[in-house]
Order: C-alpha cells, then sequence, then structure tokens
C-alpha cells in the first residue's frame, strides 16, 4: 500500500500539468497578463541597449520639455529623458518585486512547514508571530522597516520581503495541515522515511501550487511597495532611476509639466495589472476542483 501512495502524486501531477497549461492559455486576461509582465521584464533586460538617451545625464536646455520626436515621453526637471528613466525604472521595480518575495518565500516557507507539520508549541510560537505580524499593515511595517534599516533599495527589498512574510507562513501552514494527512504521507512514515524527506520531497510540492500564485499576487505589492518607499525617499535613491521616486519629483511639476507624473504613475499601474491578470491565471489553472 506504502508503494502505491507514494508512487500516485507525482503521477496526478504529472496528468494534471498539461491540463493546467491549457486551461491557463484558454483564459484571455492570463495571457494578457503574461505578455505584459513579459514586455515589462524584456524592457529591463534590454534597457541599456534600447533607451534613446543617457538616464542620469541632465540635459539644461531641455528643462520639463513637452513630448516630441526626440523625447518621446517629454522630459524631466534635469532635462532627462521620462522614456529613458521608465525602461532603467523596470529594472528596479521587477528586481524589487521578485527579491522581495524572494526573501519572503525563503523566510516564510521553511517556517510554515514546521509550524504545520510538528504541531505543538513549534506551532503556537510561529503561529504567535504570524498574527503579531499581521496586525500591522504591511506597508506600514516596511516603511518602519526600510526607515530602520536606512534608505536604500537593498534595504527597501528587505523590509517589503519581511513585510510580506506572514502571508506565505499562514498559507504554507494551511496547505501543510491539509497535505499531511493523505495516504502517501502516511505511507512514507509508515516505511520510516525521515521528516526532513517527507517534507521536502511529499508535501512541499504539493503545497506549491496556492503559493506560487499568491507569489505572483505578492509581486505586484511588493512593486507598488517599493514605488511608495522610493516615493517617500527611503528606497532608491536619486539620480538612480525608480518610478516611485520619478513620481515624488513630478508632484511638483502637475501643473507645468503633467507627464512627469503620467508615464510614470502608467507604468506602475501595467505592471501591477500583469501581475494581477497572471497570478488570477494561475489560480484558475491550477484549481484541483476544476482538474
Amino acid at each position: 500500500m506504502a508503494n502505491v501512495a507514494l508512487a500516485s502524486h507525482p503521477a496526478t501531477r504529472r496528468r494534471v500539468l498539461p491540463r493546467s497549461v491549457s486551461k491557463f492559455l484558454s483564459n484571455r486576461g492570463a495571457v494578457l497578463g503574461a505578455v505584459i509582465v513579459g514586455v515589462f521584464a524584456l524592457v529591463a533586460i534590454l534597457a541599456p541597449y534600447i533607451s534613446p538617451h543617457d538616464p542620469f545625464t541632465p540635459n539644461y536646455r531641455a528643462i520639463r520639455k513637452a513630448p516630441s520626436a526626440i523625447y518621446w515621453l517629454g522630459t524631466d526637471e534635469a532635462g532627462r529623458d521620462i522614456l529613458t528613466r521608465i525602461l532603467y525604472g523596470a529594472r528596479v521595480s521587477l528586481s524589487a518585486g521578485v527579491v522581495s518575495v524572494i526573501v519572503a518565500l525563503v523566510t516564510g516557507i521553511p517556517l510554515g512547514l514546521v509550524a504545520g507539520y510538528f504541531g505543538g508549541w513549534i506551532d503556537m510560537i510561529v503561529s504567535r508571530f504570524t498574527d503579531a505580524l499581521l496586525a500591522i499593515p504591511s506597508l506600514v511595517l516596511a516603511i518602519t522597516l526600510a526607515a530602520f534599516l536606512g534608505p536604500s533599495l537593498t534595504n527597501a527589498m528587505i523590509a517589503i520581503g519581511i513585510a510580506s512574510m506572514p502571508i506565505f507562513i499562514r498559507l504554507t501552514r494551511g496547505q501543510v495541515l491539509s497535505v499531511k494527512t493523505e495516504d502517501y504521507v502516511e505511507g512514507g512514515r509508515a516505511i520510516g522515511l525521515p521528516h526532513r524527506w517527507i517534507l521536502w520531497r511529499y508535501i512541499l510540492p504539493n503545497a506549491l501550487p496556492p503559493i506560487v500564485v499568491q507569489a505572483s499576487i505578492t509581486i505586484a505589492t511588493a512593486i507598488i511597495a517599493e514605488a511608495s518607499l522610493s516615493f517617500l525617499g527611503i528606497g532608491q535613491q536619486p539620480p538612480n532611476p525608480s518610478w516611485g521616486s520619478m513620481l515624488n519629483t513630478a508632484k511638483n511639476f502637475m501643473n507645468q509639466a503633467p507627464w512627469m507624473s503620467i508615464f510614470p504613475g502608467a507604468a506602475i499601474c501595467l505592471t501591477v495589472l500583469g501581475f494581477n491578470l497572471l497570478g488570477d491565471g494561475l489560480r484558475d489553472a491550477l484549481d484541483p476542483r476544476d482538474a
């Protein structure tokens, strides 16, 4: 019975995977989200090669110029090309979103695994720690941590990752509580497999789908958080391009040069929309009830 139980779930995943891919591709919103994310990722990678101007060098003869054939999206208060700075800012926002979520995953998943699997006093300590962090709004917690660590992009990513960690602790714990009672897990215990093997080989792979969905959605939240921290001056520091810091400068020129705020704001909205659509599509595609 143990051998049958242990062999059942990988085969099930192999059958479900093509079906999930088909469901994802049939979802227009999900495909649109994937395209938006892919475009911004490509832009971030190719920014040094496709940017029409230098993102740092000011041009005092072209201060706050409206969009034109030379400066497609206009220039900022120092005469720098806004399109170029948006392209470079995509690197900052996407890296901040991805790295922050990686920090949250690396810290949150192990805590959720041990809390859900072993229970008892370990579960109680981890759960109370999670509840304490969840009692503070994530953006407020990120701002507090970033201010404590000091203004820099690295510290901002660490702060956002720690602020996002409780979501993954709670989600992983809930998935483990559901999965650890399955027959293949009981079969693994029956033949004497060590706890670490059961956790990483049998429980975690079956708990991953909702975690992947949550990670995609949390990247969107992290991008907004990074923009907020940069807007407040505790994220990416000028003159390095960042969508949030661009908005911080643009607020002083809303009447004279509205394009300085419109285009960075549109970039944030599009990126967040893309990750949210992607996350919704992954949720529908990986939903086992529809498999």
